[in-house]
């Protein structure tokens, strides 16, 4: 029992952290006027807490994401009530970050910008929408395999993983928001009653990350050398 409250801590404060900062950046360009900066802010705000908090709790969690959650659940790296209770605790952090926000924040920033929510631009269509969040959490969580899950791979704590949610931001934040996470979406949401694209926001990481776990699982991930005379036909 303790174990899982811990892991239901660490996935709370891991997915508050993400929420408040990253919603808190988009806030504070908006409230200073550096409007111009608020991209390359929002990027970095992002990547640098997720990198700072992966690190930190890595050795007890650090996923802050249902769609790594179920990527790690579908690659069987998770049982089935420790990815409910990772959920739940992403969610409760994602929506007590986004009220906490609402009340530290001025209420004219904070409604100006959905709370540092996420919106779809007019230019796309949905399903761009959804390709655009697929292929940019498609890349989070390969990244994740790639560097915290192959025994194998560099370890860089959470460096790389931050680095790849920023780069996405950059190339796609002012067309989705860049969510990549459907707490990360869901949070402000709650907190300003604007429940606009969650769907999106939820199905399409989801997708993404799924397709990334599996193939990194089953065609990436290093595993023991075959036997030289596999194959070989015994008399």
């Amino acid at each position: 029992m303790r174990d899982s409250w811990r892991h239901f801590a660490s996935e709370f404060i891991g997915t508050f952290a993400l929420v408040f900062v990253g919603s808190g950046s988009i806030m504070t360009a908006r409230l200073t006027g550096n409007v111009a900066a608020g991209l390359v802010a929002a990027a970095l705000a992002h990547g640098l807490i997720l990198a700072v908090m992966v690190s930190a709790l890595m050795r007890i969690s650090g996923h802050f994401n249902p769609a790594v959650t179920l990527g790690f659940l579908v690659t069987r790296r998770i049982e089935v009530m420790m990815a409910a209770l990772y959920i739940i605790a992403q969610v409760l952090g994602a929506v007590v970050a986004g009220y906490a926000l609402k009340a530290s924040f001025p209420a004219g920033i904070f409604a100006e910008t959905r709370g540092g929510g996420l919106s779809v631009s007019l230019d796309l269509t949905g399903g761009q929408a959804f390709l655009l969040e697929a292929i940019g959490t498609f890349f989070l969580v390969f990244v994740i395999f790639g560097t915290a899950v192959d025994l194998r791979s560099p370890k860089l704590g959470g460096l790389a993983i931050g680095f790849t949610l920023s780069a996405v931001i950059l190339a796609i934040g002012p067309l989705t928001g860049s969510a990549l996470n459907p707490a990360r979406a869901f949070g402000p949401a709650v907190a300003t009653g604007i429940y606009e694209a969650q769907l999106l926001y939820w199905f399409a990481p989801i997708t993404g990350g799924l397709a990334a776990a599996l193939l990194y699982e089953f065609l990436f991930m290093q595993r023991p050398r075959e036997p030289v005379d596999h194959g070989e036909l015994k008399p």
